[in-house]
């Protein structure tokens, strides 16, 4: 089976994360994509996050780094995921998914307005609580139906939110 590696970026700010409906996916999901050829997994988290949002963010470490002077090191994904995908370009594969926790650097403003305009597609935006992703909360989507994040997300997005705010 074909396997591409991703990475994906929880931006957390307070006690939210930044969740959009992906249109092909057709789930809410954080923003991330494919890691392009000479790029780490934190290069393509940062980029992403800049591509899609407009947002500047710094990644959380969720492990401790050990002090090595003759090496340069790549900060350690909190998780890495094993996503099934099929899409028309590659049909059946897998993402190696490396998700990473971040905060914004500076304040928290509409992530290139509410409803922005991201490879040719409209894209929603949001901001869902702790207290959203731990209840399940459905969000609206651009046809107004409601849909709950999927599991990884509700889960993976408040363990963000706790070690990121420190709730």
């Amino acid at each position: 089976m074909i396997r591409h590696f991703t990475a994906t970026g929880f931006v957390v700010h307070d006690d939210s994360t930044l969740l959009h409906w992906h249109k092909k996916v057709q789930e809410w999901l954080p923003p991330g994509g494919h890691v392009d050829p000479n790029e780490d997994p934190v290069q393509t988290t940062l980029r992403e996050i800049k591509e899609e949002t407009g947002f500047d963010v710094e990644i959380v470490p969720t492990q401790q780094s050990l002090v090595i002077g003759n090496l340069d090191q790549v900060y350690a994904p909190h998780s890495i995921m094993i996503e099934d995908v099929t899409d028309a370009k590659h049909g059946k594969h897998q993402h190696i998914d490396h998700i990473y926790f971040t905060r914004l650097i500076g304040g928290a403003s509409s992530p290139k307005g509410e409803l922005a305009t991201d490879h040719e597609e409209t894209t929603i935006w949001l901001w869902a609580s702790l207290i959203d992703l731990q209840n399940g909360t459905s969000f609206k989507t651009p046809t107004g139906e409601l849909r709950t994040p999927p599991e990884d997300v509700l889960k993976l997005g408040s363990a963000a939110i706790r070690h990121v705010s420190g709730v």
